[in-house]
């Protein structure tokens, strides 16, 4: 994977409870390495639980409520799958504001399995190509999106792949999309 320095960046990982735990778990810490600080944000407050496919997993600390996050001050946002989160996500008007402001104002959006259900709630989908995991192609594709079967997709500033095995390439073109958005944001040498 390519070094990438992603100082300064704030990056938003929006899950609630059931989200699939390696699809946060592991952009976060790519992220993090590459130096962006990670902020996890849940509808709701203490910790959300990660699963394993259908079996629980961990808990984790949220570091902020969705009431409190204003997405103009994050470069960019992750959206774990796992379909109980996913599901509940899709329905939350808050969750919707969220990435329609990111997505008005073209930051990225890194997107896996059922996150994309939030960007179809959240009429996003019309005329952009994304993947997801197989189950919810119906859905992209019957809300005006194109759907793709590959490990992953960039379509402008939307990320996406269907299911953990793609992670390395979904990490690998997450930070990708986030050095070149941090790149145009500095400014130029005079010369």
């Amino acid at each position: 994977m390519a070094q990438h320095n992603l100082n300064h960046m704030r990056v938003a990982i929006l899950v609630t409870d059931g989200f699939e735990q390696v699809e946060m778990t592991e952009p976060r810490q790519a992220l993090d390495r590459a130096g962006a600080k990670t902020v996890l944000v849940s509808p709701q407050s203490g910790q959300v639980q990660g699963f394993h496919h259908h079996d629980k997993g961990d808990r984790f600390p949220v570091d902020m409520s969705l009431d409190d996050a204003n997405p103009d001050e994050f470069d960019g946002v992750v959206l774990p799958g796992g379909g109980l989160n996913a599901d509940s996500l899709r329905v939350n008007p808050k969750a919707q504001a969220f990435v329609k402001r990111i997505d008005e104002t073209n930051r990225p959006i890194a997107v896996i399995c059922h996150g994309a259900w939030l960007l179809v709630s959240a009429e996003l989908t019309p005329g952009r190509t994304l993947t997801s995991y197989h189950t919810i192609v119906d859905d992209i594709r019957n809300s005006g999106g194109n759907w793709e079967d590959r490990e992953v997709v960039r379509d402008r500033n939307w990320v996406s792949s269907r299911n953990p095995r793609d992670l390395p390439a979904f990490n690998r073109e997450t930070l990708e999309l986030l050095a070149q958005q941090q790149s145009q944001k500095q400014p130029q040498a005079v010369g």
